[in-house]
């Protein structure tokens, strides 16, 4: 099917596919913007917050764990589709359930439907930028993530406007539901049909539940799922905590807090956008290490900065470490073509377990400890993340590297 398309219509699903890694960024942000306010409002404790935003983190791992047999049965772009209209609904339900009813219950059950639609969307949505970077033969991937940052930048943005004008919580949601829903209906005939679909010929032969619940027992793609939870880690906490952790943590006001989220939204942007030409120049691993040392650097700046400035100088390291690592790491897992929704849905969930878990138990510890000392689990995880990149390997240099070393020995043999 991809072979047949001329060089416009790939040049469109291109463009389309920004598009729909920008959606899921905004609508997130969308929603972290406003947490203050909706914590405010149900007069909620931090370790209440975060059984509240587990909600979403259950949604997003079902969605997760189900995205690549929706895929396999209906398409990539179906699944895209639909986990996009599944993202709105729940975040205009998070908009109700949030301030408007200020019913805990309600909000969990948006955020459960909001992280839904996000996990199924996310897997269909890194599937088909796979897709797009072989027919187009560029690596595109981090560029996509990239529209992922400006979507969530935007979101970032237009937060702290509703904010400082003071438009209400289920308004501003609702206004960026409906924003999402007219991009998703205005790009989905630009995307091809059946992207990573399994018809069951000999081009795209069916695998079964078996055979895709036996990629979980591959080694080097569950070397790379804890490459990516780690950096997942590191981006996830920021997502859901920044705001409030500035607020609580260096008592700067709302708006400062959302400001600082814009900081490290930007940061991830601007790196992401260069990151297929770092990537092509230096490779995966050494990609990943600098990632590593940079996140390190921020949390350590922001877990002991002591004032809000070095905080947010903090935040710009953060923000350029946690920009790569979650895009590289699910471009190593679709390095091989057969599985490949499979494969990247095993590691896209390992790395969402902290990408969705790990923040609600960041509240948790955070109720104990306070937000800032609770990261220093998060730089343990970036730094276990650093330790074993190697494993991002390129698939075809490793086999290479694993047949010389072969033809060496039997030579010495």
């Amino acid at each position: 099917m991809n072979s047949s398309l001329t060089n416009r219509q790939i040049w469109l699903w291109r463009i389309a596919i920004y598009f729909i890694f920008a959606l899921p960024g905004f609508t997130i942000s969308s929603w972290v913007s406003r947490t203050p306010a909706i914590r405010d409002a149900l007069e909620a404790t931090t370790s209440q917050m975060g059984w509240i935003i587990l909600g979403m983190s259950i949604g997003a791992i079902v969605g997760l764990t189900s995205a690549s047999h929706l895929i396999a049965h209906k398409g990539g772009r179906f699944v895209m589709m639909t986990g996009l209209s599944i993202n709105a609904v729940g975040l205009l339900v998070v908009g109700i359930g949030g301030t408007l009813l200020t019913n805990s219950i309600i909000l969990f059950f948006g955020l459960a439907v909001f992280g839904f639609g996000s996990g199924i969307c996310d897997v269909a949505m890194n599937v088909e930028g796979t897709a797009v970077e072989k027919v187009a033969k560029k690596s595109l991937l981090t560029g996509f993530h990239a529209a992922f940052s400006v979507g969530t930048l935007l979101g970032s943005l237009a937060g702290t406007g509703a904010v400082k004008i003071g438009i209400s919580v289920p308004i501003h949601l609702a206004l960026a539901a409906a924003v999402v829903l007219v991009t998703t209906l205005y790009v989905y005939r630009l995307v091809p049909a059946g992207t990573a679909k399994e018809s069951g010929d000999s081009k795209t032969p069916s695998m079964s539940v078996r055979d895709r619940m036996a990629i979980w027992k591959e080694r080097r793609t569950i070397l790379v799922g804890i490459i990516v939870l780690g950096m997942a880690f590191a981006e996830g906490s920021a997502n859901d905590w920044l705001p409030l952790l500035m607020v609580d943590g260096y008592n700067v006001t709302p708006a400062m807090g959302s400001f600082c989220f814009g900081v490290f939204v930007a940061a991830m942007t601007l790196c992401r956008a260069v990151g297929g030409t770092l990537l092509d120049r230096f490779g995966r691993v050494v990609i990943l290490r600098a990632s590593a040392i940079s996140a390190i650097i921020g949390l350590l700046l922001v877990i002991f900065g002591h004032n809000h400035v070095i905080a947010i100088v903090g935040i710009v390291f953060w923000g350029f470490g946690a920009a790569c690592g979650f895009p590289v790491g699910l471009s190593a897992a679709g390095d091989d073509p057969r599985g490949v929704a499979a494969r990247v849905g095993a590691v896209s969930t390992v790395g969402y377990i902290a990408f969705l878990v790990g923040p609600p138990v960041l509240g948790l510890l955070g109720q104990s400890v306070g937000l800032l000392r609770a990261l220093i689990v998060v730089l343990i995880t970036v730094v276990v993340a650093g330790l074993l990149s190697q494993a991002a390997k390129p698939l075809g240099v490793q086999t290479r590297k694993a047949n010389d070393q072969k033809t060496k020995f039997e030579s010495i043999s």
